[in-house]
């Protein structure tokens, strides 16, 4: 219901006007009725209607004044004149302050009505709209953390004009005043592993919590987060120097706390004291930075861009040869010999004085000829690198060279595994081709070691070793084994001369093959014969 309180001198127009309307029907509730101006200033200012029905002309205060008188003390109310033909002077005033519509009398009911209808809507409208604004000032009150964090963002990371950046940090009321600005950053190095994963984000609020407690007792602090997962704070101050103490006094205690308090690590970079809101940027990218050398001095630790710039944009690169022994351990499956390469190597990278853009090109070096090795070998290339899609790209997810250290040993082991696996079945095979052929080709005088190394591929030497390691015998024992075995049946089953059975099982001399028989079984050939002979059912 909207209120609406009448004003006109004379009684029976009053009176008139409130019976013969129907209210409550049209949405609204008569307050109350007065006889002239001063009354109804008074009766407004108690009821607060929200619109006022009211003659021009009366005695002490006119409709006019009353409107004026209105406009400052009840400004929401609106204000409808009752004029006659004699007030068109009165009107005219009354359009230049904004009177809301005119009725002119005598009036009737269906006249009143119409226009109750129409206020009532724009009443209804204008509700409206003070509703959604009421709700935008309460969204914007509740988005306004993330805002102020997005703000920050975008001042330490795009170039913000100096007129916008200063309107901004007036409105979130941040203690940016300056004229001097230093930025350091903070990254979680690896959550305890008896953090489950979902609770990542709540510890990383936590760290959020404690750098914002620490920093925000200085004076000119602001601290947020990054949708990188980063926690920056940006300290305000004068004087360069006193500002750089101050940021690694802090970051000192944070990184502290964090590691006592949460039990896990965290690593800060610094950036450089900078002069002007635009400065803020520049300290911002040195911090991260600073930050990036965790790759090469390792987790838990503050690190100032200040004691890294002295580094250079070039170094000596990793020796050659512990790159050889890596490779060649790899081939020979020397586990050893690939673990002290590792160590080697990341040991030289942490101690030149190569930027970390070529720390990690030296590493796909590494990796370019680990598989070429690995795919020379006959493996895969990608199999020992596990889940990882492209271990050429996929080592920047590593945020440190102990965490690529511990990961080369783990893969390099691997390929050692795989190469040995393979080797073996390679060998598996070829000694079960071999033994297929003596067991096919026994019968042939000329058969030697010479002539199933050729068959199989493979250099006397190394075949003499493997062909051992499988078969528990020798070459030679092997042969002498199956061609014996085959003249047993022979003399067992046939009646072939011993000098035949000799020569179909590869001996041209009759009495050697005798010798060796005896020597082999215990018995010469003959004996042997009359022996399975009795044995026969």
């Amino acid at each position: 219901m909207y209120k609406i309180l009448l004003v006109d001198d004379e009684a029976g127009v009053r009176e008139g006007i409130r019976r013969r309307i129907a209210w409550q029907e049209h949405g609204f509730d008569c307050v109350g009725d007065c006889e002239n101006g001063f009354e109804a200033l008074e009766a407004a200012e108690r009821l607060a209607p929200d619109i006022v029905l009211t003659d021009i002309n009366m005695p002490f205060m006119d409709g006019l004044e009353l409107t004026r008188q209105l406009a400052e003390r009840c400004p929401h109310a609106k204000v409808i004149i009752l004029t006659g033909y004699d007030d068109f002077d009165y009107a005219q005033q009354a359009v230049k302050l904004k009177v809301m519509d005119f009725i002119l009398k005598p009036i009737t009911s269906n006249e009143l009505t119409a226009v109750l209808e129409k206020v009532r809507g724009e009443l209804d409208a204008e509700k409206l709209r003070r509703e959604n604004l009421d709700l935008l000032k309460r969204q914007l009150h509740e988005s306004l953390p993330l805002l102020k964090e997005r703000f920050l963002e975008r001042l330490v990371s795009a170039d913000i004009g100096q007129r916008e950046a200063e309107e901004r940090i007036a409105y979130f009321r941040l203690p940016l005043e300056g004229p001097d600005y230093i930025v350091f950053a903070a990254d979680v190095d690896r959550f305890a592993e008896s953090h489950p994963e979902a609770d990542h984000e709540l510890l990383r609020f936590a760290v959020f919590n404690i750098m914002q407690e620490i920093a925000g007792r200085e004076d000119g602090a602001a601290v947020f987060r990054t949708r990188e997962e980063k926690i920056v704070c940006i300290l305000s101050g004068e004087g360069a120097d006193a500002l750089l103490d101050q940021a690694q006094q802090l970051a000192e205690e944070i990184r502290h706390a964090v590691e006592t308090y949460l039990r896990f690590t965290v690593t800060i970079g610094i950036g450089r004291p900078e002069t002007g809101l635009r400065g803020i940027r520049r300290s911002s990218r040195s911090a991260l930075a600073a930050l990036d050398y965790r790759f090469m001095l390792g987790s838990n630790r503050l690190i100032s861009i200040m004691d890294m710039e002295c580094r250079r944009e070039s170094g000596d690169s990793v020796p050659s040869s512990w790159e050889k022994k890596l490779l060649v351990g790899v081939k020979t499956g020397t586990r050893e010999e690939v673990s002290r390469a590792i160590t080697s190597i990341v040991s030289h990278l942490k101690t030149s004085n190569l930027s970390i853009s070529q720390c990690y090109i030296r590493i796909q070096k590494i990796l370019i000829s680990l598989m070429h090795t690995l795919d020379e070998l006959g493996g895969s290339d990608a199999e020992p690198f596990g889940d990882r899609v492209n271990p050429l790209t996929d080592i920047y997810a590593f945020k440190t060279l102990e965490d690529i250290e511990s990961w080369l040993h783990a893969t390099c082991l691997r390929a050692v595994g795989r190469i040995a696996d393979a080797r073996n079945d390679l060998a598996e095979t070829q000694i079960r081709r071999a033994e297929a052929y003596i067991k096919e080709n026994y019968h042939l005088q000329e058969l030697s070691l010479k002539t199933i190394c050729q068959e199989v591929h493979m250099s006397s030497s190394y075949f003499s070793a493997l062909f051992k390691q499988q078969t528990g015998r020798t070459f030679v024992e092997y042969l002498t084994a199956q061609r014996l075995e085959k003249a047993r049946e022979l003399l067992k089953f046939t009646d072939l001369k011993t000098y035949e059975i000799a020569a179909r099982t590869g001996y041209a001399d009759p009495h050697y093959f005798s010798v060796l028989f005896k020597k082999t079984t215990g018995e010469t050939p003959s004996e042997y014969r009359q022996k399975t002979a009795v044995e026969k059912p």
